[in-house]
């Protein structure tokens, strides 16, 4: 198979939600490839502790590459304990400017409770507006939804909750099996 017919693997919905002392990070559980379900309890949300840091992140794109990106946000925060930020625009620098990274297909939203943040391949470290961030597949979906709760009593939890189901029903690619991450400010 040439890469031309390759279908593309497809998938993923991760949402970041911060409201009231708590960020929640959520994503689906769904891989596809082109129009076919290979697996729907992949696990794209993961808790780290660098450094005795707790640090949550999750990823869409490629597998391999976001494992590779959140090695790679560990070390840095190794480097500079407590201070995610600093940790992840030193990440999207090596990034954007490494031959090797530059390759790796995959994002990331990653918190410390304090910072909610966004990291891409181009180089940009994100803090999202309105304390909603999502991306992958139905990260649009999720990312309205979410938005039209903040401003309702639900807390964190329950508006990312609710936001990833809202893209399950809309999107193909993304799924209700949720893995769901939350820490205090």
């Amino acid at each position: 198979m040439t890469h031309q017919d390759f279908p593309g693997w497809h998938g993923t919905t991760i949402i970041g939600v911060k409201k009231g002392g708590k960020v929640v990070i959520a994503g689906d559980g769904q891989v596809s490839l082109g129009q076919t379900v290979i697996k729907g309890t992949a696990r794209k949300v993961r808790k780290l502790s660098p450094g005795g840091f707790d640090v949550i992140a999750g990823f869409a794109g490629s597998t391999a590459d976001a494992f590779t990106l959140l090695e790679r946000l560990e070390t840095k925060l190794e480097a500079t304990p407590g201070q995610l930020a600093r940790a992840s625009v030193e990440l999207a620098k090596d990034w954007r400017t490494d031959k090797y990274l530059q390759k790796l297909e995959a994002m990331l939203i990653v918190t410390d409770g304090r910072d909610l943040l966004v990291i891409t391949g181009a180089g940009d470290v994100l803090e999202p507006e309105n304390d909603v961030a999502a991306i992958g597949s139905g990260g649009n979906y999720a990312l309205a939804a979410a938005r039209g709760m903040m401003d309702s009593d639900r807390d964190a939890e329950a508006v990312a909750r609710d936001a990833m189901q809202i893209a399950a029903d809309i999107c193909v690619y993304t799924n209700g099996n949720l893995t769901v991450e939350t820490i205090s400010e």
